[in-house]
């Protein structure tokens, strides 16, 4: 919605909006590669806790939809708009390509992911200190999992451990919730 009343406001078409959304979409794989470094040198603490991050990472997948979907019911929302939010936790091309498979507006999805994003990214870390979580792995899979890229961006502004984690965690939730929310929508 904030997105559209941007758009609005600004006199940008959506054609020319769709446009800007292509070339950021396009620059998000090379970038997601590049956390294959990190992720390389600390393998073998990930290794260690690999239970708990496998486990945390289902729960926040699991939490993050099931948020979605219990705040569209009782905001009595339309199944398009319950389909966008369903994959707002997952990196813009995966979701893109989600959207397609469920019939979910994708200029929504979209707009969805990446509010969804610049939220994590903005409070994310505030949140969790406030929590007093601070436990490296802890922070970088919390920021991965709910607000993926640009999450992830923070979490190696962060530190290399975070970093890495988080770009782990982005990518097993993309995997997973392409296959989950398909079922659901079927």
């Amino acid at each position: 919605m904030a997105i559209i009343l941007i758009l609005l406001v600004s006199h940008i078409s959506y054609q020319n909006y769709q446009i800007a959304k292509d070339i950021m979409s396009y620059f998000l794989g090379p970038a997601t590669v590049a956390l294959a470094i990190p992720l390389y040198k600390n393998r073998t603490m990930m290794l260690k806790y690999l239970t708990p991050i496998l486990f945390g990472m289902i729960v926040g997948s699991t939490v993050t939809i099931s948020s979605a979907v219990i705040l569209a019911k009782l905001l009595h929302l339309s199944q398009h708009v319950l389909a966008a939010l369903t994959i707002k936790s997952i990196t813009v091309p995966v979701a893109s390509e989600v959207a397609k498979n469920i019939g979910a507006n994708q200029v929504l999805v979209a707009g969805f992911v990446m509010i969804t994003g610049m939220f994590g990214a903005m409070f994310g870390l505030k949140l969790l200190s406030l929590l007093n979580i601070h436990h490296p792995i802890s922070r970088g899979l919390a920021l991965g999992t709910i607000s993926h890229g640009i999450g992830t961006g923070e979490a190696v502004k962060e530190g290399e451990i975070q970093g890495a984690i988080s770009g782990v965690a982005m990518a097993f939730t993309a995997v997973l919730t392409s296959f989950i929310i398909p079922w659901f929508f079927r």
